[in-house]
């Protein structure tokens, strides 16, 4: 967990890399995610979000047990000596009783997080099952335009007669194909990690936006090789989104995210694959791990070292002979 410096102070160094990677990943991965292919970028961006999520919950333990292992009724239990902990440790209390507050915060949206996830699936696969038909495709008898993907088993586009009379025959072959590209990427997985890890650790938030943009870009590109013409799709988009201004989205809806920006794309060749970026945000995860692997070792090794001190502690005491004023009777001199 540390290295000495030439004052022979302990200086925390790889316990708060994972804080460093996960700050530089905030800023950079939803620019870079912009200029990706969509998807590979949304890959990416759940790789980089599950990873960070773990090294920043690991780091906050870490640095939350270095405190909780000092409270003499922890360390009774786990049979190590305070003294050692409090002489090797460089975390300041004060530091680890914020970690813990902090990650136990965490834990709690976490948890909140999760329920709220697996009750809008549930809602959604309840929303599929009362749709009338049993095609993928369910048009239902409303004026407001709407068009999203619910996801289920299986999942169902669903349309209203008012986003349908807003389209030409070409721009609804592209609605349809944008919402069938949601459902067959199964986006909903994403996006249920992007807000799971989100909800671990607020500084994911930029990164869970950029992953929603990331996804409708995806389905815009899957829709444009369905149709052919990226033109037609970048007038489904448009026009679905300014009829739909108005109207609740729920779920999947072919009018999220940045609308201009994903017409703007479409109405330009498709991305080109670069390597660079994903190098890089590998190289950056494997940081991440390494430096919360080297952490966890050397808190190890330091509990070692204190459990050591507290059988040899016990050892000597064992071991020494009983003061003048507390010898056996039995072993008295006569007389």
């Amino acid at each position: 967990m540390s290295a000495t410096a030439g004052s022979g102070e302990p200086v925390l160094i790889s316990v708060y890399i994972p804080f460093v990677v996960t700050a530089v990943v905030a800023v950079l991965a939803p620019v870079m995610a912009r200029r990706l292919p969509p998807r590979p970028a949304a890959w990416a961006l759940a790789c980089v979000a599950l990873v960070t999520a773990a090294g920043w919950a690991g780091a906050l333990a870490l640095l939350a047990f270095t405190g909780v292992a000092q409270i003499p009724e922890i360390a009774a239990e786990g049979r190590w000596s305070v003294t050692v902990l409090q002489a090797e440790d460089p975390v300041y209390l004060v530091v680890a009783a914020g970690s813990a507050l902090v990650l136990a915060a965490g834990v709690v949206s976490l948890a909140v997080a999760a329920v709220r996830q697996v009750r809008h699936l549930l809602w959604a696969r309840r929303e599929c099952a009362r749709l009338p038909g049993g095609l993928e495709l369910a048009v239902v008898d409303d004026d407001a335009p709407t068009a999203f993907a619910l996801p289920g088993a299986p999942g169902r586009v669903v349309v209203s007669r008012g986003m349908l009379r807003c389209l030409g025959d070409v721009e609804r072959d592209a609605l349809f194909a944008h919402e069938r590209a949601h459902l067959r990427g199964r986006h909903h997985l994403f996006q249920a990690l992007w807000r799971l890890t989100a909800a671990l650790n607020p500084m994911l938030r930029p990164l869970a936006s950029a992953g929603g943009f990331v996804l409708e870009r995806w389905a815009d590109e899957e829709a444009a090789q369905r149709v052919g013409d990226r033109k037609a799709v970048a007038h489904a988009v448009g026009r679905a989104a300014l009829a739909s201004t108005a109207s609740r989205r729920p779920v999947l809806a072919v009018s999220g995210g940045s609308v201009p920006q994903r017409v703007r794309a479409l109405l330009g060749p498709p991305p080109a694959r670069r390597r660079l970026p994903f190098v890089a945000g590998g190289l950056l995860l494997v940081v991440c791990c390494a430096s919360l692997v080297n952490a966890a070792s050397d808190s190890d090794q330091m509990l070692d070292r204190a459990q050591s001190a507290h059988f040899a502690a016990h050892a000597a005491t064992a071991s020494a002979p009983p003061a003048e004023g507390h010898r056996d009777p039995a072993h008295l001199p006569p007389g």
